[in-house]
């Protein structure tokens, strides 16, 4: 079975560098079927690996101390000095992955991008209070801003986002890139957990993003551990967001929040850029042409499942409970929510639609889904109660006197 990591990058091929089906079989060692089911798809392979730890996890402390005293000491020496009885293969590649961080800082050079070539993505964190509703407020660690800074033209955008969760990371990193009108041909990321990390010298992705960026047909890469050279056009985006967007200013809400920060980035990509020489603004288009264009099927984002609708027809999504409509108790629904409302869906037919609340342990009720409510309870209790105009037969005492052989002139 063919995994997410090949779909995608199959699609990358196809989408991003124009390969034929037969060339693309060719360097992924698949046939060419597979390459064509991958590409008329619709979604990606499940696939989901089973976690296992190394052999050489228990003696990487010892390892540490010896590359600690002794950076450039060879991997034979070291497992002769830990007694390492397995493959010199497997240490050698947890030596290679662990020396870095005990030798001399390497000075990096100066980078240029190329038009179309890459974006920097990352979360801001703001020193913030914001209002959400009903007396609550978040702190930044609540509300992270999602940000993204192009390579050659240096186009800055961002959005503020509900939480860091894969959900609402995957809405609001494909708003801005509907911004931008267009597709960066890697997009860079730091080891943020819903996209992906460095494990056993490798970056790892997650399925989500695989499925994401295949959708795309785009590259995603993970920084390496410890190096925020690497990503440093988005990191001077946020002190550029400190010092010029931040201070002096107070938020309503989130979508003020919102307001603001577009008002503001309108006229950031308009200033001069000091290393540029010109404003982001008049590179974006060249950068924007050499991009991928947006894919014709926009990717799933957003929070989305499917459930069978109790008796309390109400259904939870981010700590928050909001009301169904009552016809579609006992019935299978569908619940889709992005960064602004929430839907659900009944046969193909909406049962319920709110704004999506930012505040935690809220009920957020529809007056039309109450009433229905009353309604059906007030039809539900007239089938299962007799009303009060039913006649009931009153029997006859004696009756009861003559069945028990009681004489009913006897005090």
């Amino acid at each position: 079975m063919l995994d997410v990591e090949d779909w995608a990058e199959i699609r990358r091929l196809r989408r991003a560098e124009g390969m034929a089906i037969s060339e693309i079989a060719r360097v992924m060692g698949v046939a060419r079927n597979t390459v064509k089911a991958a590409l008329v798809a619709e979604g990606p392979p499940r696939y989901q690996r089973a976690p296992r730890g190394l052999l050489v996890d228990e003696f990487e402390p010892r390892i540490r101390e010896l590359l600690a005293a002794c950076p450039t000491m060879p991997a034979t020496v070291i497992a002769e000095r830990i007694g390492w009885p397995y493959s010199i293969r497997t240490l050698s590649g947890r030596v290679a992955q662990l020396r870095p961080l005990y030798l001399p800082a390497d000075p990096a050079g100066r980078t240029s991008y190329e038009p179309g070539e890459i974006a920097q993505c990352d979360f801001w964190f703001p020193d913030i209070v914001v209002p959400v509703g009903f007396g609550h407020v978040r702190t930044a660690k609540q509300l992270p801003v999602l940000t993204m800074v192009t390579g050659y033209s240096r186009w800055s955008s961002a959005v503020l986002v509900p939480s860091r969760g894969a959900p609402d990371l995957y809405a609001g990193w494909w708003q801005l890139l509907e911004q931008l009108g267009a597709v960066p041909r890697v997009l860079v990321w730091d080891g943020e957990g819903a996209v992906g990390r460095w494990r056993r010298r490798q970056p790892e992705l997650t399925a989500e993003c695989h499925a994401f960026r295949g959708t795309l047909g785009a590259k995603v890469i993970i920084c390496k551990p410890a190096d925020p050279e690497a990503k440093g056009l988005v990191e001077r985006f946020h002190d550029y967001l400190e010092t010029s967007f931040l201070p002096g200013r107070s938020f309503a809400s989130p979508a003020d929040f919102n307001s603001q920060l577009q008002q503001w980035l309108t006229r950031a990509n308009t200033r001069q850029h000091r290393v540029l020489g010109c404003r982001p603004a008049d590179r974006l288009e060249a950068d924007r042409a050499a991009m991928l264009t947006l894919p014709p099927v926009a990717p799933v984002v957003g929070w989305r499942s499917s459930q069978r609708l109790a008796r309390d027809h109400y259904v939870r999504l981010d700590g928050n409970d909001y009301s169904v409509h009552p016809s579609a108790i006992g019935r299978r629904i569908e619940v889709t929510a992005d960064l602004h409302r929430i839907r659900v869906w009944c046969d193909g037919r909406l049962v319920a639609d709110h704004d999506r609340v930012w505040a935690k342990h809220q009920t957020i009720h529809d007056p039309e889904h109450l009433a229905a409510a009353r309604t059906m309870r007030r039809q539900r209790l007239e089938v299962v109660r007799p009303s009060a105009e039913t006649e009931v037969e009153t029997r006859c005492l004696a009756d009861y006197d003559a069945l028990l052989g009681i004489d009913g002139g006897v005090a």
